[in-house]
């Protein structure tokens, strides 16, 4: 429970709201509180007389309070119930913009579909408390505060009498909130592991289809599913107990509350009025201590949903900006690596640094191009990496235009920076807005001779609705050629100063690939430009190949010095002329 500490920020904003709230809470609690007595005295009032004029006034006395008791009501709902979504959205908010600063290292040991569970399911929980909890809680402080204090005034020992199962409610909520506690947990545990379950068996739909999985899987959904209900079912039991038991404890209390206040009332201590002022306000009094129950039922699940929530809240971006930041006028395009080593941290505890660069000592000149070969494994996505801190570098280890990067602002150093990854991303909208998506502002032209240098025109013209197209999940509709090429124009339209391109032209065929390449001369001129590639034509033209073995730069220069020196590039341009030839036979 203490971890609901954590909503007090959330609060704080909109400290008017749940103040106005509480304000209604209080007006609709102490106005109710009224009823009980008019009716009270209004038995015993008539009791000496029974008149038009009465009936009337009493009537409409109840009447009045009822009408102000719901406007309270319906005030107390409106300001608390919104501010309910105002925090959740809130929450959300910072939920999706936290995961968002988060290394991809997190991811790695992540679940997309518990992550979405905990974005949804989980905050919809703690809404909950924000909202509902806190509402009846102060409802039942109130009215059972002001309930007890009525009965006090009538008749002292009645109320002791009346409250001496208060104690054992109290336990009961204990012992019940504990296991609710826990059962909701494993719910809310097996739900994120339903739902990943769900997003891998969707995202690899192809797979299992080509493979005829699609009863296997079927099989072990429904053992997730079952797993889940069979949960649902154990934390049912418990809240579904809960409210009984407190009912019985309660119906106890009236039981001694009729057994004595009869006694009273036919001794003369009390008046039949009195008796029944006292137990509308053990009505009173009861909704309250029910409400006790439910109140910790959605506190325990709002605290376990918090603990789940602030598990990912709680862990700390690995790349951030770090003081002193430096942020030049213009960045002209030079980088330089000094010494840099680079390990993946291990997992598991004790085992060792999984080590992928070692000693990279590299100057680039503004405007060069860099093309980067070497074996599967040898780093070379992971050095690209480093350049716009996807993946953080040691500090001193980069720089630019004299500048540790880690020392830039993350949002400005990714601002000059276009990157086109192995494996392109697409987003569920058009091809327009998808090529588009790092420079929103652009103009259609601009849209189009973006698409043009990255060798689009012709599948444009054979999409049912050109740029408009709409490319589905992660561009579903789209080859693997094509969506290299998307990503490709989405990083020339945005005209960085970094250019990086980690194998994006691998899906393309060799004429594409030629046509790509000659329209490159232009964009890659006065831009600092990193080509990673596995064929030789793609890099032979670079102002420098780097040659990549186990972490080291064990070769570099142009084309022609290494295809004539012993070494990997000159056995790939080899065995790659081989392919070719006998590719044409």
């Amino acid at each position: 429970m203490k971890n609901l500490r954590y909503l007090l920020p959330f609060f704080a904003r909109y400290r008017l709201k749940w103040i106005s709230g509480l304000v209604c809470v209080a007006g609709m609690a102490f106005v109710g509180l009224a009823s009980p007595w008019v009716v009270g005295d209004a038995i015993d009032n008539l009791r000496g007389g029974i008149t038009h004029a009465k009936l009337l006034g009493y009537a409409g006395l109840l009447v009045g309070i009822a009408i102000v008791q719901g406007l309270f009501s319906f005030g107390q709902r409106r300001i608390l119930v919104a501010m309910s979504r105002d925090i959740e959205r809130d929450l959300r908010n910072d939920f999706l913009d936290h995961l968002q600063a988060l290394p991809p290292s997190f991811f790695q040991r992540s679940f997309t579909g518990d992550l979405m569970a905990r974005a949804t399911n989980d905050i919809e929980a703690v809404r909950q408390v924000c909202g509902p909890a806190v509402m009846y809680s102060a409802n039942t402080v109130l009215a059972g505060c002001g309930a007890l204090l009525l009965m006090t005034l009538i008749h002292p020992w009645l109320t002791l009498v009346a409250v001496c199962t208060l104690p054992l409610v109290a336990v009961a909520s204990r012992y019940f909130g504990v296991r609710i506690h826990a059962h909701f947990e494993k719910v809310q545990e097996q739900y994120s592991s339903l739902s990943s379950r769900v997003q891998e068996s969707l995202a690899g739909g192809r797979v299992v289809r080509a493979f005829a999985r699609e009863h296997a899987e079927d099989a072990s959904f429904r053992g997730f599913n079952r797993d889940y209900v069979e949960r649902n079912r154990r934390l049912i039991l418990w809240t579904s107990a809960f409210r009984p038991m407190l009912q019985l404890l309660i119906g106890l209390g009236y039981v001694a509350v009729l057994c004595y206040g009869g006694l009273a009332t036919y001794l003369g201590e009390m008046t039949v009025g009195d008796l029944v002022k006292f137990n509308l306000f053990l009505g009173k009094l009861t909704w309250p201590m029910i409400a006790v129950g439910w109140v910790i039922n959605l506190l325990q699940r709002g605290a376990a949903s918090l603990t789940r929530i602030y598990q990912v809240l709680g862990t700390e971006p690995e790349i951030r900006d770090r003081p002193p930041l430096v942020n030049p006028t213009e960045i002209r395009g030079e980088i330089s690596f000094r010494g840099l080593d680079f390990s993946y941290q291990a997992e598991s505890d004790g085992a060792e640094e999984v080590k992928i660069l070692r000693g990279i000592d590299l100057e680039v000149p503004a405007g060069s191009t860099v093309a980067v070969v070497g074996r599967t494994g040898a780093g070379k996505s992971t050095l690209l990496s480093l350049i716009p801190r996807l993946i953080e570098p040691p500090e001193g280890s980069i720089w630019i235009d004299g500048v540790d990067i880690r020392h830039l602002p993350l949002e400005r150093l990714r601002s000059e920076i276009g990157v086109v990854p192995q494996e392109a991303f697409l987003f569920s909208t058009t091809v327009r807005e998808n090529i588009a998506l790092g420079a929103p502002e652009a103009t259609m032209e601009e849209i189009q001779r973006a698409a043009q240098l990255a060798g689009l025109e012709d599948d444009l013209k054979v999409l049912p609705q050109g740029f408009d197209t709409l490319v589905g999940e992660r561009g579903v509709t789209l080859s693997g050629g094509q969506k290299q090429r998307v990503a490709l124009a989405r990083a020339l339209l945005r005209q960085p100063t970094f250019l990086l391109l980690d194998d994006c032209l691998s899906a393309v065929d060799t004429q594409t690939e030629e046509r790509i390449l000659e329209n490159f001369r232009q964009v890659f001129r006065n831009r600092t430009v990193f080509l990673v590639a596995h064929r030789i034509s793609t890099v032979k033209d670079a102002d420098l190949i780097l040659v990549l073995e186990q972490g080291r730069i064990t070769q570099r220069g142009d084309h022609q010095q290494l295809i004539s020196q012993p070494g990997l590039y000159g056995e790939l341009h080899r065995r790659q002329q081989l392919e070719e030839q006998l590719a044409a036979v």
